[in-house]
């Protein structure tokens, strides 16, 4: 089952998310569509922006200068809020992808669905839940790598102030992972089975999860996807169904 790919705007809020995780964030936002529209926001004269600037020649990312007038207050936001509302104005774009953890962002998420296109979120576990159920699909930084953004993210910060060294070695995360609510997938289930349908494609499956928790995802609870997820579950059994020589798993009651 082909998902509809669309043309996306990818935002990042460069004082809220990670410089090593770019390759990561593009690849997610593959999934869903072409990033044609890339952009960074922070302000470029602070040294916690160094990580972005090895990165945005890279992956093709253009840098927006926002100064911080006020302290404690964050220009980022309302720049990138501004931009997001004449790229959508400007009809260039099916979709967005916005890259932050920040509950600043909830209205923009809504005013974008409220026209009717896609939009997604790419965020730390901290984010708000608010911002992510106003997206349609958000994703977790911390599934996207090794790295703990939240550390990364301090450290950044940290080299902002004098005296004190930034390490380069990466900190691997050793969070446990959550426990599987298995009614989460009963439901998604039963949602998307018809009246005489025994085998579901699993892709339908999934839609369906996403609809319920936009933050599904298998990877948040040890499973590579959501074929291994099924499998590991003692209600369920996954078939393979084989179109075109590419494997379309369905997933059925024992």
């Amino acid at each position: 089952m082909q998902e509809k790919k669309f043309n996306l705007a990818v935002l990042i809020d460069g004082d809220n998310a990670s410089a090593r995780l770019v390759k990561e964030i593009l690849d997610e936002v593959s999934k869903y569509g072409k990033a044609t529209i890339r952009r960074i926001y922070g302000d470029w004269t602070t040294p916690h922006m160094n990580g972005w600037k090895e990165v945005i020649n890279q992956y093709s990312f253009n840098p927006i200068q926002k100064f911080a007038y006020t302290t404690g207050k964050n220009s980022t936001d309302s720049s990138l809020i501004i931009d997001a509302m004449d790229i959508l104005h400007g009809n260039s774009v099916d979709g967005f992808c916005i890259v932050s953890s920040d509950s600043d962002y909830t209205g923009l998420a809504k005013r974008i669905r409220e026209e009717g296109m896609f939009v997604m979120g790419i965020g730390r576990r901290i984010t708000p839940l608010a911002f992510v159920q106003s997206c349609e699909i958000f994703t977790f930084a911390e599934n996207l790598g090794e790295e703990d953004e939240a550390e990364e993210i301090k450290d950044d910060k940290k080299a902002d102030r004098p005296n004190v060294v930034k390490s380069s070695t990466p900190k691997k995360s050793k969070r446990p992972y959550p426990k599987l609510d298995l009614r989460l997938i009963d439901r998604a289930f039963d949602i998307s089975a018809s009246d005489e349908e025994e085998e579901i494609h699993i892709a339908k499956i999934g839609a369906s999860l996403r609809k319920i928790d936009p933050s599904f995802d298998p990877r948040t609870f040890g499973f590579r996807n959501l074929t291994e997820l099924f499998k590991s579950l003692n209600k369920y059994t996954v078939v393979r169904n084989e179109v075109n020589g590419l494997n379309y798993p369905l997933v059925k009651l024992k």
